[in-house]
């Protein structure tokens, strides 16, 4: 029966949602209609799909993200597909579309032509399909160096009906000779001896780590992206709970007005942007 089999998960580890979660899949039901489970708990799994919830059970017990095992994760209220491939998109990176929804608002305003936006490093979309679904006249971009990923953010893209431009390349490589109104990205930023990347093992490293301070890939993003922001053009990077002062005080060094940053639901904060001045 189902509530035997939840007692069971419990029994060897495993939190009560994620097995529920795991159950629901294994049934072929949403993973998230839990109301579902308590109207048949009374209900036997089949041979296979008993076998099947085990397997997750251990794997989710051994660390590996809950999203990898379903395939899906909600992000903006938009549901993605999601694999080994890209990071498992985080709420705290909502934040960082919400501050470019509010920049594309403010623009439009003074905009005789569609917002230009770029999001780099884009993983499964997330960030890019986000913003193009909140502001559907945006003229939105994507790049990342992973041929794998891209993969997956197009066939969010496609399952999801919204056009971006997807580009591969190293960062802003990939789109030479293009000028945006508002670039962003949630690039690597762990310190490469970070004691916490053991519970990251899952996910690709590639797409986590950015040097001795974890700052490589911050400190690249904010030299170049002057060259392809258009007169008055924002950049907003994510970064880590303890990196704000710093990329700040970088984003100012480099020229970048109106240097701030946003809190994540937690209050840290998480995000960090500047407006490249009209006239230079």
């Amino acid at each position: 029966m189902l509530r035997d089999a939840l007692r069971q998960a419990a029994a060897a580890g495993l939190d009560r949602l994620d097995a529920q979660m795991l159950l629901l899949f294994s049934f072929g039901r949403d993973p998230n209609a839990r109301a579902w489970l308590a109207a048949h708990d009374d209900q036997s799994l089949g041979a296979d799909q008993e076998r099947l919830f085990e397997q997750l059970c251990q794997r989710r017990i051994q660390g590996e993200p809950l999203p990898y095992l379903t395939g899906t994760k909600e992000f903006f209220g938009l549901p993605l597909k999601v694999d080994r491939r890209v990071l498992v998109p985080r709420p705290d990176t909502e934040t960082l579309v919400q501050w470019a929804v509010d920049i594309v608002d403010d623009t439009a305003q003074t905009h005789n032509a569609p917002v230009r936006t770029l999001d780099l490093g884009t993983g499964s979309g997330a960030i890019a399909l986000a913003l193009k679904s909140s502001r559907p006249l945006t003229q939105a971009w994507a790049t990342d160096a992973s041929a794998d990923a891209l993969v997956v953010a197009q066939t969010n893209a496609e399952a999801l009906g919204l056009n971006v431009c997807f580009r591969l390349g190293h960062w802003l490589a990939a789109v030479q000779g293009e000028r945006f109104d508002l670039i962003l990205s949630n690039p690597p930023y762990i310190e490469t001896n970070d004691p916490h990347l053991a519970q990251l093992q899952h996910e690709p490293l590639s797409a986590l780590v950015s040097g001795p301070d974890g700052l490589d890939d911050l400190r690249h993003l904010i030299a170049e992206a002057p060259s392809f922001l258009l007169p008055g053009g924002w950049l907003l990077l994510e970064h880590g709970h303890d990196q704000a002062r710093r990329v700040r005080e970088l984003l100012g060094q480099t020229g970048f007005e109106a240097v701030a940053s946003r809190t994540d639901l937690a209050g840290i904060e998480r995000c960090s942007g500047g407006r490249w001045p009209e006239q230079r």
